[in-house]
């Protein structure tokens, strides 16, 4: 499913439909095969025969999609609330065995429990989610009290989330999946809402060339009553701290903190969790420069004042900071060679075909991250930069909402399947190579 839970198991979903459109009538007994394969294609209502009048798998199903239809699987703790919600299922279904009995949709919701449980390593034996997620939310944990705001108003669809990225020097990829290359010398807002703020700093990368790339990092997380007091983390080349400026490493009280930071590789790769907002941020470090990665409810990212509308997340680089084609395209000269005399002295040690090659080796799809990695060798000659690409992809995955558009790729409205023209592409960076050096 990719990042979240988008949807309620099929047998759930099922379930839902059939009892939202129950027409209590009788009908004659259909085919066992028959009916299992209708129900199977959510094509028979399960409230389509009397017998099921009875039966109270409705009220089971319904508490187990409120449940769970805004857990978010890149969230730390995911694993534990999807098994207590699924023990809360598989209690409801136990206490309603009996009037159950011979529902075809009753008897795939117990298979489909079994399943789960035995895929998350669920144990049967535990603590279970409460069945009434209005009364019991938690005020700290956006997804309860987002899916909890959406329950009462008759919507079982997750809260929307949008994701930021920026690497190199520097990519950014905004909110709406624009991919631009920009300058952006010195500091800069990302975000800058009512919840979080994140200021970037960057500096050149090769004397005579506008590129740059980010080596300093600044995150304000904003306080909320009840759940944390402001935090500000700040990294930069050579410090990245698995700590906030204060010494502490989460905020909120109790064991289940609505603020935590993670040290997944220590002094290259920190994640910080806010689970009061619903918001993930990925930092590295790879070689000298730093990258980022958010991924942010929609409803908080786009709640800001309106002197707050300089930020690079929501509406990308000014025209005038950009140094790409206009379309995100930076690094298509596959197959052509730039003239060496078209660049200054400090062209660096990669050649098209080397860069080429190099890239190819972490990044098979050639997208609009492989032609990042190109221009960039060939920009900087520092192979880190490679790293960068191949991670920023892996931020992607691991945040973003929606898989099929992970990959952008020049030249098709930004979202296209593989295997545009090398051409178009190649003329593309030659221009850019003259904007950035000259």
């Amino acid at each position: 499913m990719g990042m979240g839970l988008r949807a309620a198991p099929s047998f759930a979903a099922a379930a839902a439909r059939a009892e939202q459109h129950r027409r209590l009538q009788p009908c004659p007994p259909p085919l066992t095969l028959l009916l299992l394969l209708l129900l199977s294609l959510g094509l028979l209502h399960a409230g389509d025969c009397q017998q099921l009048a009875q039966c109270r798998i409705q009220k089971c199903t319904t508490d187990f999609v409120s449940l769970t239809s805004h857990l978010n699987s890149a969230i730390e703790g995911f694993d534990s609330e999807f098994c207590k919600a699924l023990r809360a299922y598989a209690g409801c279904t136990q206490r309603t065995s009996k009037a159950c009995r011979g529902n075809l949709v009753y008897h795939s919701a117990v298979l489909g429990i079994s399943d789960l449980m035995s895929q998350r390593n669920c144990s049967k034996d535990g603590p279970t989610s409460s069945t009434n997620p209005e009364v019991t939310h938690d005020p700290c944990n956006y997804q309860s009290h987002a899916g909890a705001r959406e329950h009462r108003r008759g919507n079982q669809n997750p809260p929307n989330y949008l994701f930021c990225g920026l690497f190199g020097d520097p990519h950014l990829r905004t909110f709406k999946d624009h991919f631009q290359t920009c300058k952006v010398e010195g500091a800069w807002p990302l975000i800058d809402n009512n919840y979080l703020s994140v200021q970037v700093t960057n500096v050149p990368v090769v004397p005579g060339s506008s590129a740059t790339a980010t080596n300093k990092i600044t995150i304000i997380f904003k306080a909320q009553h009840e759940c944390t007091d402001q935090k500000v983390y700040q990294a930069v080349t050579d410090d990245l701290p698995a700590a906030f400026v204060d010494g502490t490493t989460s905020g909120g009280d109790g064991d289940a903190k609505s603020l935590l930071i993670v040290e997944r590789e220590s002094g290259h790769y920190v994640e910080m969790h806010a689970r009061y907002i619903g918001t993930t941020v990925f930092v590295r470090q790879l070689g000298r420069y730093l990258t980022l990665a958010i991924r942010m409810p929609e409803d908080l990212a786009m709640t800001y004042e309106e002197s707050q509308d300089l930020q690079l997340c929501v509406n990308g680089c000014p025209l005038s900071e950009r140094i790409d084609d206009g379309q995100g395209q930076v690094s298509g000269i596959l197959g052509h060679t730039l003239p060496r005399t078209t660049l200054p002295q400090t062209w660096p040690g990669y050649t098209l075909e080397t860069a080429n090659t190099r890239c190819h080796e972490k990044m098979p799809v050639k997208d609009i991250y492989f032609q990042s990695c190109v221009f960039d060798l060939l920009t900087t000659g520092d192979a880190n930069f490679t790293a960068a690409a191949h991670s920023a992809l892996e931020d992607v995955a691991a945040l973003h909402p929606r898989k099929e558009r992970w990959h952008i790729f020049p030249n098709s409205g930004n979202r296209a399947p593989p295997g545009g023209s090398d051409f178009s592409v190649s003329f593309g960076l030659t221009c850019l190579f003259l904007i950035v050096f000259f």
